[in-house]
């Protein structure tokens, strides 16, 4: 029996569970977006990797889940393959509810628990909050091998965001200071 027609007949919860165990990746990127509130993204995803060849395997991931796409890792220069779930509603939905029925058993278990963690915590909204924010950088940041592989250093992307909260702040009084002055000249207008 060839391995494909193996993965063909074993595509069950537990068969999936343990082939994320091995293949998958739950990771949280952080990175700059000059229109967001503290000045950078947090977006989770789940991949699965996979050489082309294999490409009929991920099909039937995706479909059994119900969700993610699968793109070419580097077109033209790579022969794998990547079964992508971005959107933490579509994780939150889908993935979240798939992996705390069938969970990882590897050391992989642990990033699960803190991808988990900021998932609960963007649907929470806590990253509308400058603590909130931090919070989940620093969760993101201590994930896969506490983050060696990032573009951005932890403490860039703090100072960063404190620094546009500490700037949204300054403009937020000003517009208050000018806002109280039209209306105390109203209120001398009225009285005059």
């Amino acid at each position: 029996m060839s391995g494909d027609n193996q993965q063909e007949r074993l595509l069950t919860p537990d068969y999936l569970a343990g082939f994320i165990d091995g293949e998958g990746c739950f990771s949280v990127t952080v990175h700059p977006n000059p229109g967001a509130k503290w000045g950078w993204l947090i977006d989770p995803d789940f991949t699965i990797n996979q050489h082309r060849q294999s490409r009929e395997l991920l099909e039937r991931i995706q479909r059994f889940l119900g969700c993610g796409k699968i793109y070419e890792k580097s077109p033209g220069k790579s022969n794998v393959l990547t079964l992508v779930v971005y959107g933490r509603r579509t994780i939150f939905e889908k993935i979240i509810p798939f992996l705390d029925s069938h969970p990882v058993l590897s050391s992989k278990r642990h990033d699960y628990a803190k991808f988990r963690d900021v998932v609960e915590r963007m649907m929470n909204k806590e990253h509308h909050t400058l603590e909130g924010f931090q919070h989940i950088v620093r969760i993101a940041f201590s994930m896969n091998a506490q983050g060696k592989q990032r573009k951005y250093k932890l403490e860039e992307v703090l100072a960063s965001s404190s620094e546009t909260a500490r700037r949204a702040s300054r403009v937020q009084g000003e517009t208050k200071i000018q806002s109280d002055l039209g209306s105390d000249a109203k209120s001398h207008a009225e009285m005059t």
